[in-house]
């Protein structure tokens, strides 16, 4: 049997079957991946007028959140991340930028799964998003805190949640339109998107 996008290619050779599926996960892993260093790129060439030093408008955060709805494997959510920063940090960053990177997506990856998974009903894509946009500024906050010694530096909390919550209404509900799009593909009609 013979499909459009060549994900199962013979029903009677199963061997050939997981190639094929396997090689289309790390073919799209791949893509993600590229998918949020350009999106890392440009957002390091725009200025963000706010009061908070190193506030950023989160746009990699955007392949995240796609990701953690369209993949059934959240390993492999978390491959992008692991990814996306270590790659990022090698184009354009520092051990410090790294460290702030890895704190604040790792800790909004695992707020925004336990938020999607208990939140199921009651809580959308861009609530999903807002709560992993306030995480993210909490674990560099943690880790700025733990590099300057001073516990000050968590001051900047409210300032930085107010424009993550922002930030995280306007990733969600762009990442809304891409997997709602994205689920009218025929390879991803088969996964029944949950939204």
């Amino acid at each position: 049997m013979y499909t459009f996008n060549n994900i199962y290619i013979d029903r009677d050779n199963g061997e050939m079957e997981v190639k094929m599926k396997k090689t289309f996960r790390i073919v799209f892993i791949g893509l993600l991946v590229s998918q949020a260093l350009a999106l890392y790129t440009i957002e390091s060439m725009i200025p963000v007028p706010f009061i908070a030093p190193g506030a950023k408008l989160g746009l990699t955060n955007l392949i995240t959140v796609i990701a953690l709805y369209i993949l059934n494997n959240k390993k492999d959510v978390f491959l992008i991340i692991l990814l996306r920063l270590l790659l990022s940090t090698i184009f354009n960053g520092s051990l410090s930028t790294f460290m702030y990177g890895a704190a604040g997506a790792i800790l909004s990856y695992y707020v925004m799964i336990f938020v999607k998974k208990f939140g199921k009903d009651r809580v959308s894509i861009v609530g999903v998003s807002c709560s992993g946009a306030v995480f993210h500024n909490i674990g560099q906050l943690v880790v700025a805190s733990a590099i300057v010694q001073n516990i000050a530096v968590m001051l900047y909390l409210p300032i930085l949640s107010i424009a993550g919550i922002g930030t995280g209404i306007f990733i969600g509900v762009t990442a809304n339109f891409v997997v709602k799009h994205l689920s009218k593909l025929p390879y991803f009609k088969s996964l029944n998107l949950d939204l």
